[in-house]
């Protein structure tokens, strides 16, 4: 859905060349920090810890993920437009911190985008429905004749209030007209082990973080927002071909830098980062948790993130979501 031209990705990879030699020398001199606004677990973790390493390689420096969950993530959103200008403290934002995020949280302590420098679009994940194995539903068809069936609906899960899960999740609501209480959890790695257990008997999420439970039938896998089956789940029917169309949404990720970071060092991350991405190794490992990776110039992907924050803005209001 959020496809960057692919000549645009290769002028980003080969832009290194451009940037003087001084600053290819002289950074990095010591280790980097990516700080990830969810708990450890689930796809924006792993997106993050997969990149990180291969961008450690590129760098020869390593690349340490600092995990900053919490307030959806304001917390580690927060760290990030706070550190110092020089490339070495990045953050791991997503649809969460610079699309829904700041529409949900009143008085953030921080701009979305004055307070960060673009670097690079990293990935998309179609979100997916699921419920857990106990609850008498095979289909999406069969919770919506559920939650008509019981007094009060049902209640769904998500990895946090603000989140594209999240989202996804009011709109099936609005366009099924069921009445249903959202339970927000502690990212992916905390909903999960969550709906696994039963706690839950709905979620909306990625998938990377439900898929032991998943294969181990614990949970079923009922339907995707993607515009086509994934290959990690071909069995798995899209939201469009259940009749759902409208119910729609994507997570996406990608890396910030504090606002000031020189230019050469965006420049250097970005190019780095784009041949990291575009590893076949990296994709192949990304694709079988339905994470595909991106990739962008800072430029490209400063506009989308704004695209993103005019897009959803309505979205949040006319729902009526705001942060507790």
């Amino acid at each position: 859905m959020y496809r960057i031209k692919q000549s645009a990705v290769i002028a980003a990879a080969l832009s290194i060349c451009a940037i003087p030699a001084h600053a290819q020398q002289s950074f990095p001199v010591r280790p980097l920090r990516v700080v990830v606004f969810v708990p450890a677990g689930g796809g924006a973790d792993l997106l993050a810890r997969v990149v990180s390493q291969k961008l450690g390689d590129a760098l020869g420096q390593t690349v340490v993920v600092d995990n900053r969950p919490g307030s959806g993530g304001v917390i580690g959103a927060n760290v990030v437009a706070k550190a110092a200008p020089d490339g070495y403290t990045l953050l791991h934002a997503g649809i969460t911190t610079h699309g829904i995020g700041p529409h949900v949280y009143a008085n953030l302590p921080y701009d979305p985008v004055k307070d960060f420098t673009p670097v690079v679009f990293s990935g998309t994940m179609p979100v997916f429905m699921m419920s857990n194995a106990l609850v008498p539903v095979k289909s999406v068809s069969e919770v919506i004749a559920l939650a008509k069936a019981k007094p009060g609906g049902i209640s769904f899960g998500s990895p946090g209030t603000g989140s594209a899960p999240h989202l996804v999740g009011e709109l099936f609501k609005i366009v099924t007209s069921l009445p249903s209480q959202h339970i927000p959890y502690k990212g992916s790695g905390g909903g999960a082990p969550a709906l696994a257990a039963g706690e839950v008997p709905i979620f909306f999420d990625a998938v990377a973080g439900h898929i032991p439970f998943i294969k181990s039938g614990r949970v079923r896998a009922l339907a995707t927002t993607s515009p086509a089956r994934v290959a990690v789940f071909p069995d798995v029917p899209t939201m469009k071909e259940v009749g759902l169309a409208k119910v729609d949404g994507t997570v996406w990720y990608g890396t910030l830098a504090p606002a000031g970071t020189p230019k050469a060092v965006v420049d250097k991350l970005n190019a780095e980062s784009n041949r990291v991405l575009a590893m076949q190794e990296v994709k192949d490992k990304l694709q079988a948790v339905s994470i595909d990776t991106a990739g962008s110039t800072p430029e490209e992907f400063g506009r989308f993130i704004r695209a993103e924050l005019d897009k959803w803005g309505p979205v949040v209001k006319a729902a009526g979501i705001k942060a507790n």
